[in-house]
C-alpha cells in the first residue's frame, strides 16, 4: 500500500457518511474550518466583513426596524456565502489544473463576478434601506 501524504487522504465514503450526532458536530467544525480558512486568505472576505460591521453600526445607529434588518442580513449573507462558494471554485480549480487554461479563468472569473454582481445589489439595498436616514439626518443637520 502506497504511504499517503497529508494532503491526499483518502478515504471510505461509507464510513464518512455515517448518520448520527457526531457527524453533525463534524459536519459544523468543517463548515467553521472552511470560514477560518477563508477569512485568512481571501481579502474580500474581510471587505464584506467591514460591511457587515458598518451594517450593524449605521443600523443601531439609526434604530433601523425589524424588516430593513431582516433585508440587510439576507443581503449580507448572500454576499458571504457566494464569496465562499467563489473560494470554493478556485481552489476546485486550482486542485484539477496547475497550467493556466481558458476554462479554469471562466470558472474563476464568474465565480467572481457572481459575488460582485451581489456587491452591487447589496448597495443597491443598503442606499434604500439607509439612505432615507441619511436624508433625514442631513435635514436635520442643514
Amino acid at each position: 500500500m502506497k504511504q499517503e501524504s497529508q494532503d491526499k487522504k483518502q478515504f471510505e465514503r461509507d464510513k464518512v457518511k455515517v448518520y448520527g450526532p457526531m457527524r453533525f458536530l463534524k459536519s459544523i467544525k468543517y463548515s467553521l474550518d472552511g470560514l477560518i480558512h477563508a477569512y485568512r486568505y481571501e481579502q474580500s472576505l474581510w471587505i464584506h466583513g467591514a460591511a457587515v460591521l458598518l451594517a450593524i453600526i449605521l443600523g443601531f445607529a439609526f434604530q433601523i426596524r425589524l424588516a430593513e434588518w431582516a433585508i440587510i442580513f439576507i443581503a449580507l449573507g448572500i454576499i458571504l456565502a457566494l464569496e465562499l462558494i467563489n473560494t470554493a471554485i478556485e481552489a476546485a480549480v486550482d486542485l484539477t489544473t496547475t497550467e493556466i487554461h481558458p476554462l479554469a479563468k471562466v470558472a474563476k472569473d464568474c465565480g467572481s463576478a457572481a459575488s460582485f454582481v451581489m456587491s452591487i445589489v447589496y448597495i443597491v439595498i443598503s442606499l434604500f434601506v439607509f439612505g432615507p436616514y441619511f436624508l433625514d439626518l442631513f435635514d436635520k443637520i442643514f
